[in-house]
């Protein structure tokens, strides 16, 4: 099992070699397609990727889907309860269009259901339900290895942005209910989505855990918190933006732009200081002249 830890534009990708069909988890964003296919031509040294297979169907971790399927025709396994909206390519309810995202159109051979059993470089590996961040999300475990493959449901400090309270549907209890469950599992080493591979998993918990009761005693603190992720994002992206065009820009993403009005009730121009403000308080982001640059 190789773990490919990316920047944080791309999800990190598990890629599983050995004796058995050739696996890789997720394949990160888009702009990172190149890349992430050169990573993984590299460590399977002119095998063929076999299978690929997506945690959760975000831009940043099925990005890279459509390259590897031209490249390798690899039998692809997504999330059961997003199978009809990549059928439909339904952008909308994929959240692309929402989060101002790109993702080019893949396909799709077999869906993963909580209560699937699979085998993954020779060991068994359990999928099991994980919503919040994402309601269809899924994590992967191997019982016999203690290794938890969790994507975005649990980093080493917290988890990925909680948007479907953003919407207005429940998140929170979600959240807490995938932690509950990752805490009854005996993990004794953690492969998250994003950041590096983890063994304090106690720790990484009662991270969680105060990070979440801290966004759920304030909706304003989780919708701020996804405003500056999602402008995070584009500055990984492109490593520069105009302090200028940062309202419009910012009044582009559907998702922004609702939560602008509500919860937090301010004009396009005041969200894009606070945001800008934000990351360089942060220490994500500098201003040099009248530019946003990613730091």
């Amino acid at each position: 099992m190789h773990v490919f830890e990316r920047g944080w534009l791309s999800s990190n990708n598990i890629l599983f070699t050995g004796s058995g069909a050739s696996a890789l988890v997720d394949s990160g964003y888009l702009t990172h397609a190149p890349q992430t296919l050169a990573l993984v031509r590299h460590a399977l040294g002119g095998r063929p990727l076999e299978r690929l297979l997506n945690t959760h169907l975000h831009s940043d971790h099925c990005g890279g889907n459509a390259l590897l399927q031209a490249a390798y025709g690899c039998h692809t396994a997504i999330p059961a309860f997003d199978a009809p909206a990549v059928a439909a390519w339904d952008e909308e309810a994929l959240s692309y269009r929402a989060t101002g995202q790109q993702c080019a159109r893949f396909t799709f051979d077999a869906t993963l259901a909580p209560g699937d059993s699979l085998e993954l470089g020779g060991l068994p590996w359990r999928v099991l339900a994980a919503p919040g961040h994402d309601p269809h999300a899924l994590l992967l475990f191997c019982e016999e290895e203690g290794i938890l493959i969790s994507g975005d449901a649990l980093w080493e400090n917290g988890f990925g942005v909680i948007f479907p309270e953003l919407r207005g549907e429940p998140g929170f209890t979600d959240v807490a209910a995938t932690l509950d469950l990752i805490a009854t599992l005996g993990a004794r080493v953690v492969i998250p989505g994003h950041g590096r591979v983890f063994t304090d998993v106690d720790g990484a918990l009662v991270r969680a855990r105060g990070r979440l009761d801290y966004l759920r005693r304030d909706p304003v603190r989780n919708a701020e918190n996804a405003v500056k992720v999602l402008l995070k994002f584009l500055l990984l992206e492109r490593g520069t933006l105009a302090l200028e065009m940062l309202p419009a820009l910012l009044a582009s993403i559907p998702l922004v732009e609702r939560v602008r009005v509500a919860p937090l009730g301010r004009t396009r121009e005041a969200l894009a200081q606070w945001a800008a403000a934000a990351l360089v308080r942060a220490g994500a982001a500098r201003v040099e002249g009248g530019l946003l640059v990613n730091a």
